[in-house]
């Protein structure tokens, strides 16, 4: 386990806080699905004639709001 923890002996001293900072900053983080989900997106995006990420996004937010009824 001590190749998970920092060693000691790093020189901060010339770091810059917050130098990769961007507020504002949109990320696009990647989303993987497994086969037989990519399959089903990919079927009804073909059938909406619109991307995978639209069909994902709908599907999300539609359970979001299911979820939200039942609470």
């Amino acid at each position: 386990m001590t190749s998970e923890r920092m060693r000691k002996g790093y020189d901060f001293s010339k770091g810059v806080r917050g130098k990769f900072y961007r507020p504002g900053l949109k990320l696009e983080i990647p989303l993987y699905l497994d086969d037989e989900a990519m399959v089903f997106v990919q079927r009804i995006a073909r059938k909406k004639k619109t991307d995978v990420s639209a069909v994902v996004n709908d599907l999300i937010l539609s359970h979001k709001r299911l979820a939200e009824v039942i609470e």
